[in-house]
C-alpha cells in the first residue's frame, strides 16, 4: 500500500526540471521575491529526483537518503526560504512522511532497520514546521516522546557505534534538542515538568561539555561554530530552541550560550561559519558571509527574549508574508 501511495504521489510530479524552473522563475519574480533566493529554490528543486524517485526520496521511500538533499532536509530548506506549507510540493512531502507514521507515534524513515528516536524526531519536526502539530497523529507522536523520556531528562538512541563506555549512560543531546524543538509546537511547552527536565539536561551539557551518549555529542570547537541551516547539534540551534522555554531564559548557562552567540555576530548579523559543502553555493547560507535569513531568526528570538515576551508556537516563516512563495502558482503537475 505504501509503495502504491508513493507511486501515485510521484506520478503527479513528472516534469521537466529546466522547463518548470523557467516557469517558476517568471511567476515568482512577478511576486517580488529576491533573485538570490529564487536561484536557491531552483537548485533545491533540481535535486528532487537525485535519489531515484520524486520529492528527494528513493523508490522504497527512504526519507533521509542522499544528504544534504534528503526529503526531510529539503523540505526544511524550502520552508526556510519562505515557501508556504500549503503548496503542493510540501503537501506531498508531508504525505510521504505520514505514509511511514506508526500507530504508536513513531515514524519509520527507511523500509529496513529499526526506528530510532532521532529519526522520528526529525520527521515529526518537519511536520510541525509545516503546521500539522494539531493533527491527531502528531498528538500521538508527542505522547510517544513523553512516554519514552529517559530518567535524566533527555531522549536516547541506543546505537552504540563507539562502544559502551560510561559516557553512553547519558541521553543523546542532539535528539533531545530536536524533541524540544518539535514539542514547542505542543500544549506541553512551558506547562509540563517533564520538559523542564529536558531543558535542564541540555543546560547541564553546556557545563559538562564532554562528549556524551552513544553518539558522542560534545560541546567543543565544532559545536561552537555557527551552522546554518540547522542540520545538527550546534550553538545557534541550541540557543534558538532553548529560547522558547521559559525555564532556560533566566538560567546562567543559557545566558552564557546566548552571549557566546551574540559575540559571534557581525554588526548584529549572523555569520555562517559552517555549512555542508553541497550547500555551499546557495546564497542564503554562504560560508564566511552573514545570512539575512539566519539573522532574522536570531533577531526574532533575541528581541522576544529581551522584551521577555512568550515566543509562541506558531508556524515560523523567515520571510515577510508579502514574500511567501506559492508553488501552486508556478509549478504544473502532470
Amino acid at each position: 500500500m505504501k509503495n502504491k501511495a508513493l507511486g501515485e504521489i510521484i506520478a503527479m510530479a513528472m516534469v521537466s526540471c529546466y522547463t518548470e524552473a523557467m516557469k517558476m522563475r517568471s511567476e515568482v519574480e512577478i511576486m517580488g521575491v529576491e533573485e538570490k533566493y529564487l536561484s536557491d529554490m531552483e537548485t533545491i528543486l533540481s535535486h528532487r529526483h537525485d535519489n531515484g524517485a520524486d520529492y528527494w526520496t528513493t523508490t522504497d521511500c527512504k526519507l533521509l537518503k542522499g544528504a544534504p538533499y534528503t526529503t526531510l532536509e529539503s523540505a526544511l530548506y524550502l520552508l526556510e526560504l519562505g515557501v508556504s506549507p500549503d503548496d503542493e510540493v510540501l503537501k506531498n512531502v508531508a504525505a510521504l512522511i505520514f505514509c511511514n507514521w506508526k500507530k504508536d507515534g513513531r515514524i519509520k524513515i527507511s523500509p529496513t532497520g529499526g526506528i530510532y528516536p532521532c529519526q522520528t524526531a526529525l520527521a515529526v519536526n518537519v511536520l510541525c514546521r509545516m503546521g500539522y502539530a494539531e493533527d491527531d497523529r502528531l498528538q500521538k507522536s508527542f505522547a510517544y516522546f513523553l512516554e519514552t523520556q529517559q530518567e535524566g531528562g533527555g531522549w536516547k538512541c541506543n546505537k552504540y557505534s563507539f562502544g559502551r563506555g560510561e559516557e553512553t549512560a547519558y541521553a543523546t543531546p542532539y535528539t533531545t534538542l530536536v524533541v524540544l524543538d518539535l514539542l514547542r509546537y505542543s500544549s506541553y511547552c512551558n506547562h509540563d515538568a517533564r520538559l523542564h527536565k529536558a531543558v535542564d539536561f541540555l543546560l547541564e551539557h553546556w557545563t559538562l561539555r564532554k562528549p556524551i551518549s552513544p553518539c558522542h555529542y560534545g560541546i567543543g570547537t565544532r559545536f561552537l561554530q555557527i551552522e546554518y541551516p540547522f542540520r545538527g547539534y550546534n550553538l545557534f540551534y541550541y540557543v534558538y530552541v532553548l529560547s522558547f522555554y521559559d525555564r532556560a531564559k533566566k538560567d546562567k548557562r543559557f545566558l552564557d550560550a546566548l552571549k557566546t552567540l551574540e559575540e559571534k555576530t557581525i554588526n548584529g548579523e549572523i555569520p555562517v561559519e559552517r555549512v555542508v559543502p553541497k550547500l555551499a553555493k546557495l546564497h542564503f547560507c554562504k560560508k564566511g558571509k552573514t545570512s539575512a535569513l539566519a539573522t532574522r531568526r536570531y533577531e526574532r528570538f533575541y528581541r522576544m527574549f529581551q522584551n521577555n515576551k512568550p515566543m509562541g508556537k506558531e508556524r515560523i516563516s523567515c520571510l515577510p508574508e508579502t514574500k511567501r512563495i506559492s508553488f501552486q502558482r508556478c509549478v504544473r503537475f502532470f
